[in-house]
């Protein structure tokens, strides 16, 4: 049943992706609508993976259709790299440094926004219901 959930997942982040790509395509060279859909897919990521052990149990079947199925398919190892490698062979080596140190620092960072965004709500639910704080 967890394929079925990360099948329908991963169709629906194909999609998504696509419709992003069609929308922004590129600016003057620049592989935008790939930035974006990664760096989001980081914050994303972190956020719901975070949020669903800290504050939000839910099922693990659905948890995979949205973290491995949606986000993994959202999100773009692959077209990351042909890009930069397109980048590379024109000869636009400014374009290709701000993409690669925006992609790979902006995703560190946007995962550690991510995280650090799902803490702080799950801090914030912990004190409005009383529970106690795990250190």
């Amino acid at each position: 049943m967890v394929y079925l959930a990360v099948a329908i997942g991963g169709f629906l982040g194909a999609c998504a992706r696509y419709l992003v790509t069609e929308a922004l395509g590129t600016l003057r060279g620049f592989p935008i609508a790939t930035l974006l859909i990664n760096l989001c897919g980081s914050f994303g990521l972190a956020w719901f993976y975070t949020i669903t052990v800290e504050r939000l149990p839910i099922h693990p079947h659905v948890r995979a259709g949205i973290g491995t199925g949606f986000i993994g398919a959202f999100t773009t190892f692959s077209t990351l790299n042909v890009e930069l490698w397109s980048l590379w062979r024109s000869g636009l080596w400014g374009w290709f440094g701000l993409y690669a140190v925006a992609s790979y620092i902006g995703g560190i960072l946007a995962s550690g926004a991510g995280y650090t965004l799902a803490m702080r709500q799950s801090r914030l639910h912990t004190v409005s219901t009383g529970k106690d704080v795990d250190p």
